[in-house]
């Protein structure tokens, strides 16, 4: 994964959840601006230095106390080679879990549905992820997460990361409870592993614990 793609799943997972500590502007327009008035020696160099330049001091996981993303998850709200017609489908088939694990209503699944209406396919947050939400006066009860690999991937109308093949679906009750797990599931993202795992797994349990497993090698 380059350095751009990489900033990009930041900015679009901190664009979905509304939150404004990460408000930056795209790094290709910053490149394309840069290289109207220069000569670019090094692209890749320049790229993952501005990657690190916006990137840097925004939210740090070992300097709040939120909860991080095992505990927000579990094995119960894991669903694997889950089946689904159309994208509505597929957010509600993956949002159920956290009705009944009780961490939303069922006004939530579809607020979720409502929102992606609304707001286009920029749920569709990198290569094959989608990350539903919807407000949390919506019916969230709980800050959860739910992770879903569909069986056959769906088309959810973003040209440039359809299909969708794993599904976040996010329940946060402010705008800053979540963070530090939305930082955590944004370094899964950029981990190859993170996939395979998706992939290969057989039982929930299996990528829960590489979660868990993730945690201990970053806090060390």
């Amino acid at each position: 994964m380059t350095s751009m793609e990489k900033f990009n799943i930041v900015r679009n997972v901190y664009a979905q959840i509304g939150n404004p500590a990460f408000n930056q502007p795209s790094i290709k327009n910053i490149m394309n601006i840069i290289e109207e008035y220069t000569k670019v020696t090094d692209r890749v160099g320049l790229e993952r230095s501005l990657y690190e330049l916006f990137t840097n001091h925004k939210i740090d996981p070992q300097e709040v106390s939120q909860p991080v993303l095992s505990e927000i998850t579990n094995e119960r709200l894991i669903q694997l080679d889950v089946e689904a017609t159309d994208w509505q489908d597929a957010i509600r088939k993956s949002g159920q879990p956290l009705v009944n694990e009780g961490k939303v209503s069922l006004q939530y699944i579809q607020a979720m549905i409502d929102t992606a209406s609304e707001s286009g396919p920029y749920i569709v947050i990198a290569k094959h992820v989608a990350l539903p939400h919807a407000r949390p006066e919506a019916g969230s009860k709980e800050i959860a997460i739910s992770m879903s690999k569909l069986k056959n991937p769906i088309k959810f109308g973003n040209n440039d990361n359809d299909p969708v093949k794993y599904v976040f679906c996010l329940s946060a009750i402010d705008n800053e409870t979540h963070l530090t797990a939305m930082a955590e599931l944004v370094e899964l993202l950029e981990c190859s592993q993170f996939y395979e795992m998706l992939d290969e797994a057989r039982d929930p349990k299996e990528i829960y614990e590489f979660i868990l497993e993730h945690e201990k090698v970053e806090s060390k």
